[in-house]
């Protein structure tokens, strides 16, 4: 599907703004990016937009079902354009690179909780946390015992020099 910022904003009831545009595009071009990575990104594009405009944009984009916000524990906020279907996420406990994550099994299964205590529920947050490739290649890397050769060499306080 072809990515129409504009006839977004009009399918969501909302006038078209230069602004919005550029917020929109922001978000799309950069899953999983923070207010402030969206509000450098749509300053490149338009050249002038208040770090509190982007906030307010974000905020109505995320009520009218535009956008999806996601906060990983630990982490800022996070936006995503990947709305209307149940995905997770995906994130590292290293560097905090977050990837999305297909719903294991059949439709909406994490929305069926053992016990729901009374309430609707219409929503579920699965997140998974690991290591990323890059951190898991750098973390495997540093825990390899040395091969160079001082440390093949013999200690000098080894009896029988």
């Amino acid at each position: 599907m072809q990515f129409n910022p504009t006839a977004t904003l009009r399918a969501h009831g909302m006038p078209v703004t230069a602004q919005r545009i550029a917020v929109l595009r922001a978000v799309h071009l950069a899953p999983h990016a923070t207010a402030d990575e969206v509000a450098a990104a749509a300053h490149d594009t338009i050249g002038s937009i208040s770090r509190q405009s982007v906030y307010n944009t974000l905020g109505a984009f995320v009520e009218r079902g535009i956008v999806r916000r996601i906060q990983p524990i630990g982490s800022v906020a996070r936006y995503e354009d990947r709305v209307g279907d149940n995905h997770h996420h995906v994130v590292c406990r290293t560097c905090g690179a977050i990837a999305d994550v297909q719903c294991a099994v059949g439709h909406r299964p994490c929305l069926s909780a053992s016990e729901t205590h009374g309430f609707v529920i219409d929503e579920a947050d699965v997140s998974y946390w690991g290591l990323c490739p890059s951190c898991s290649r750098r973390t495997s890397k540093r825990s390899k015992p040395s091969t160079s050769s001082k440390a093949s060499k013999k200690s000098p306080n080894k009896k029988g020099r």
